[in-house]
Formats: C-alpha cells, sequence, structure tokens
C-alpha cells in the first residue's frame, strides 16, 4: 500500500540531524528521496558511531528510504546535472550555514526564477534573517542559547543538556510541518516557496509555559527536577526498588489519591486542597508524599493506582523502552537489512494512518549506491557520459 506522499519526490541536501530526520520523516511517508552527497566523503555523520562492520549506525539512524547520489556542486556541471534534477522534482531540502547555497548559485532567489512550482526549505541554527544568521550552530549551542538547560536538571544543580539533541529534532518536525504546509498551498495554487526553519526559533517554539510563566511573574523559571512547575504532585519518587512518576492533575484525583494511601486529612488540609496551593506548597508537601511513596514498589504502585485512574509509570531504561509490550504492538522498533551491517533495529514509524500507512522501505544507502541508476535511468545519461562524470570527479 503506497504512502500518503506516494509520487512526491525531494532533492535532499542535508547533513548530520536536523535536516536528514526531516527527510526521513518524509520518505517514512512514501515520498521518493534522492540524497545528494559530496563524492568521495559524503554526509559526515556516515563517519559517527556507533558502526557495525565500518558502516555508521547513527547515519543509519536517520536517513532510511532514501538514495544516494554523489555529485560535485562546486563544478559547473555538476550544477547543470543538480538543476536538472531539481526540474524532476517536488521538494529541496538543505541545512547549510545561510549563504553556502547562494555562493554556489543554487539558492532558493537562483532556482525559483526557473521553477516556481519548487518547494525549496532550509533548516539552520538561527534562519535566514537576522543578526546571527550567517553563524553555525550545533545542538548544544542551541540548547544553551534556547534556554532550555536553564530550566533541565536539579536545583542549584550544574546546567543539564537535554538527553537527546532536541534543537534538531524539533527543527526536524517544524521543517516537515512547513514543507507540508507549503504542498499544501502548492495544490491550490501551483506555486512553491521558501521554508525557513530555525533550530533557535524552534526550541523557543517548544518552551511552552516557561515563555508565559516568565512574563506572567517576571521571574526567570528556574530548573525543578522532575517535577511540573503548575501541576502537584507531578513528578517522579523513589519507591521501595527504584522509582516511580505519578501525575494527579487534578483536585478529585488527589482526593482519590489520599483516600487510597489512608491520608484523608491531606484532602481538606488548608495547604493542600487545591492545585494552586499544592505548587504553592510543594515544599511542605513532597516529604510527606516521598515518605508515603517508598513504602511500595514501583509495580506495586503501579497497580495500586491505575485501579483508581491516578496516572503514573515507571522510569524505564532504554532495554526496558525497546522491549515494552506497547512499543511492541506499536510496531515502534523495526528492523531493516543492510548489505554491510545485515539486520540493524531502528525506530519505527510514530505516524499511524489508516489508508495510506507509512513505512520504512530501506535502510540507509551506502554513499553514492543509487548514482548510476539516477543518471542513467532518470537523466538519461549514456553509460560513457557517466564513466566521463566519474572520471572528473563530478560524480
Amino acid at each position: 500500500m503506497a504512502g500518503p506522499l506516494d509520487g512526491i519526490k525531494v532533492l535532499d541536501l542535508t547533513r548530520v540531524l536536523a535536516g536528514p530526520f526531516a527527510t526521513m520523516i518524509l520518505a517514512d511517508l512514501g515520498a521518493e528521496v534522492i540524497k545528494i552527497e559530496q563524492p568521495d566523503t559524503g554526509d559526515e555523520s556516515r563517519n559517527f558511531g556507533p558502526f557495525k562492520n565500518g558502516f555508521s549506525l547513527y547515519f543509519m539512524s536517520v536517513n532510511r528510504g532514501k538514495r544516494s547520489v554523489t555529485l560535485n556542486l562546486k563544478s559547473d556541471r555538476g550544477k547543470a546535472i543538480f538543476k536538472q534534477l531539481v526540474q524532476q522534482n517536488d521538494i529541496l531540502v538543505e541545512n547549510f550555514r545561510p549563504g553556502t547555497m547562494k555562493k554556489l548559485g543554487l539558492d532558493y532567489g537562483m532556482l525559483a526564477v526557473e521553477y516556481p512550482q519548487l518547494i525549496y526549505a532550509a533548516c539552520s541554527g538561527f534562519g535566514q534573517t537576522g543578526p546571527y544568521a550567517e553563524k553555525g550552530a550545533y545542538d548544544m549551542i542551541i540548547q544553551g542559547m534556547g534556554g532550555i538547560i536553564s530550566i533541565t536538571g536539579e536545583p542549584d544543580g550544574s546546567p543539564v543538556r537535554v538527553g537527546t539533541s532536541i534543537s534538531d529534532i524539533t527543527a526536524a518536525l517544524f521543517t516537515t510541518i512547513g514543507i507540508l504546509s507549503a504542498l499544501h498551498h502548492r495544490n491550490i495554487t501551483g506555486k512553491g516557496q521558501f521554508v525557513d526553519v530555525a533550530m533557535l526559533d524552534s526550541l523557543v517554539a517548544v518552551l511552552e509555559n516557561a515563555i508565559v510563566r516568565y512574563f506572567a511573574t517576571g521571574d526567570n523559571p528556574q530548573p525543578l527536577g522532575s517535577r511540573h512547575p503548575a501541576i502537584t504532585p507531578f513528578e517522579a519518587f523513589k519507591s521501595a526498588d527504584g522509582q516511580i512518576i505519578i501525575a494527579i492533575g487534578n483536585d478529585v484525583l488527589w482526593s482519590k489519591f489520599c483516600e487510597s494511601v489512608d491520608k484523608k486529612d491531606l484532602i481538606t488540609d488548608a495547604r493542600f486542597n487545591t492545585n494552586n496551593k499544592r505548587t504553592d506548597n510543594h515544599d511542605e508537601l513532597q516529604p510527606i508524599l516521598s515518605e508515603i511513596m517508598c513504602q511500595r514498589t514501583t509495580d506495586e504502585w503501579i497497580e495500586a493506582l491505575e485501579n483508581i485512574g491516578v496516572p503514573c509509570g515507571p522510569i524505564n531504561t532504554i532495554d526496558k523502552v525497546v522491549n515494552h509490550p506497547q512499543i511492541e504492538a506499536r510496531e515502534m522498533i523495526a528492523k531493516v537489512v543492510h548489505e554491510i551491517t545485515g539486520t540493524v533495529q531502528v525506530p519505527g514509524v510514530p505516524i499511524k494512518m489508516s489508508d495510506t500507512p507509512g513505512k520504512i522501505e530501506t535502510p540507509a544507502p551506502s554513499l553514492g549506491e543509487h548514482t548510476d541508476e539516477v543518471m542513467l535511468n532518470e537523466l538519461k545519461l549514456s553509460v560513457n557520459e557517466v564513466i566521463k562524470l566519474k572520471q572528473e570527479g563530478i560524480i
């Protein structure tokens, strides 16, 4: 069964994480993605570990379902071939530092003149405008500049990076949303457009209530460990054998919880009888709850709390996540088979669709694996032309 983006063709000039993650989503949803890479070197993430049989599993994890074509965009012939590919494709995605594509004469302003239907998406650290536009960026830098590190970690502790490259991933998601929105607009008008997404903008966009809390109070939000800044109790506690997360989001659940642990006096306690009061008096409530929660194991708490409708859960290590029955039922760990690595397990497709489901068609490509295929079958070059291009270092 074809995916929802069946028939859509994408030229992927992205590297490392943010851009490749966005084009991977498009590939998972059925788009045909051609990944353009520099001859001999390719995407620098091909050199990032871990490795299996010499092939980067970092690269494997975000480049599945794509075809790899090597092409030297610094040569005139390479640019001409690239424009031929642009003519055949719907979407171009790149995540170079702003100005790079303009130096090559392949920026949106140049390409849109010849290909007005082209959707051109650029994902960068700071976007195409503003005083920081031409600066380079990495996830850790953006996490710091974007403020998320300032609200992550334990109170009075050292700065703590969010455990995944959240700046790259949020930028990838917003880039994908922008591309699909532009595609819808083009379906109506026939006209493409430029999609400009910045990692910094994307991270600010997901700071959610930290922003409104600052404007409401004038105070800078601080790290709170595992607790929620506006809902209490909503955090992790030590259990008899590990940790348990409870999320009591309203006063009805609070009453049920207190009754279940034989602490009915807490229901009417003036310090804790509303969510706002519990949040304001968290420092007084937390030790009371800690004493209660350490009396049972995590599994015992989950069974007891689920019986009364109180949301709760464990803190799973990754080995438990990948073997969790819910993860298995949702097919969120998939297997791909590559000629070099053999079978590799990767995250599955999180978007479930009833009529046009996405799927992982192929593993990540070897460098230049599909160059001949594209040159011969899609650009209709002769065998001798392809041989000559290789000899000249253009492909």
